[in-house]
């Protein structure tokens, strides 16, 4: 059984292959799968299963292309409810795959629909844990409570979890390997670790969830301080539970414009130096100029489902690029609209004096537009109003306009959105960001 792990690290999301004597099963794809028919073609090997561990939040699944591209049959739990064709693989259900069988375990917690995929061959046995056990944390349990056929609350859930952290991984061995559909940087857990697998024996020692600790303290550990949920998860759930469109199909409707204008909501995706030198009056600058860049996530905390806007691009070259990242998260549709800029009738940011306000630090309204989690960790400024980005288009109205303001978070990715934002909304006052100066305040 050879097992290969794809990384798409804006989402720090993993996929997998499983090949077994000329066939191969894809376990939580991304929208994407090109990179898993030709790991197919290079391996002379047939894609036979795709399965989904649960119907994903934080992206958009390509299963059903998968299916209606090889023939390929979908396995999900029962409890997912799923409109498209598929068979149901729960609690006393197999695969063969080669070789390799697959088996598969309910472990609701992270959604009431959960599997954990348990594939063996001899001696090896490798978990696909989905997004119930990561490594050093597990999934968390407050993203059902208004999308998927099954809803619960994050109480009745998290209680789900301790039960299956408790019973449903006894019987497998210490050296089963663990490969979950997230790391860190993910939004589906909070504590995620940098490792890309673990074991289960490594998982039972060093994981808080397998301590012995009461359903109690277990819950309240869970629940403590999760992170925000982005706009866009309750429509990533539902477009999974339904399949998504054909990704080719879906980003060729999307009209391309050369050296143009538009009207709207617009979305410069920038790097915020040149989003500063010149932009279009009251656009939002989320910047997708590299792979670290956390386009997706802010893309889709930002803007709303359904809530249509344009998108900027700095070259003809990035276009396929950009197009495929707004795939990701499955916003194409509502994308009105890609160009590039005609450079008349920009506007130009305004420049923060450093020095003065170093100086003068209470001459300025001090906006922080990090997480609240990292607020509670500590300020940088102890007169700074805290305003999550996420929540900023929504909030703006209750900063103050007496003064000057400065945005800060924390190194610069997200205070260049976030004074972008209130460049739109706070007419008449100055907007400054902060940008990488913030580290000059950072203990």
């Amino acid at each position: 059984m050879k097992t290969k792990q794809f990384e798409y690290k804006p989402l720090a999301h993993y996929s997998y292959a499983i090949i077994s004597d000329g066939e191969m099963a894809i376990v939580d794809p991304e929208r994407d799968p090109m990179q898993y028919y030709q790991l197919a073609k290079e391996n002379n090997a047939s894609i036979v299963a795709v399965i989904e561990t649960h119907p994903h939040a934080d992206f958009v699944s390509s299963h059903l292309q998968i299916h209606k591209e090889t023939g390929a049959t979908i396995y999900n739990s029962e409890k997912l409810g799923a409109d498209y064709p598929h068979k149901t693989f729960d609690e006393g259900d197999s695969i063969k795959i080669g070789n390799a069988t697959l088996k598969a375990i309910n472990t609701p917690g992270h959604s009431p629909d959960s599997i954990t995929i348990v594939a063996e061959e001899g001696s090896e046995t490798i978990l696909f844990t989905g997004d119930t056990l990561f490594i050093g944390d597990v999934g968390r349990p407050d993203l059902r409570e208004k999308a998927g056929n099954m809803k619960a609350k994050r109480q009745e859930l998290a209680e789900m979890m301790y039960d299956t952290i408790q019973n449903q991984f006894k019987g497998l061995p210490d050296d089963a390997v663990v490969y979950p559909a997230h790391g860190a940087g993910s939004l589906c857990g909070k504590n995620l670790s940098s490792d890309n697998s673990s074991t289960l024996g490594d998982e039972r020692t060093g994981n808080w969830a397998f301590k012995a600790q009461s359903k109690e303290e277990f819950v309240n550990t869970l629940l403590d301080s999760q992170p925000f949920i982005p706009s866009y998860f309750g429509f990533d759930v539902e477009t999974n539970k339904i399949g998504a469109e054909n990704l080719r199909n879906a980003l060729a409707d999307v009209p391309f414009r050369l050296n143009a204008s538009a009207e709207g909501l617009i979305v410069d995706t920038r790097k915020k130096d040149e989003f500063k030198k010149g932009h279009l009056e009251k656009s939002i600058n989320i910047q997708a100029t590299s792979k670290e860049d956390t386009f997706e996530t802010w893309l889709g905390s930002i803007i709303e489902p359904n809530e249509e806007f344009h998108l900027i691009i700095d070259s003809p070259e990035n276009l396929t690029t950009v197009l495929n990242r707004v795939g990701k998260i499955g916003y194409e549709k509502q994308l009105q609209s890609v160009l590039t800029l005609n450079g008349q009738n920009l506007t130009e940011s305004a420049s923060l004096d450093l020095q003065d306000f170093k100086a003068h630090p209470k001459n300025y309204t001090i906006i922080d537009v990090r997480n609240k989690s990292e607020v509670n960790e500590g300020k940088f400024f102890d007169s700074a109003l805290s305003h999550p980005l996420s929540e900023l288009r929504q909030t703006a109205g209750n900063i103050p306009k007496d003064k000057p303001v400065v945005v800060h978070c924390a190194g610069g990715y997200r205070s260049a959105a976030g004074s972008s934002i209130l460049q739109k909304k706070l007419e008449g006052v100055t907007v400054y960001d902060l940008s990488d100066d913030v580290k000059q305040f950072q203990n």
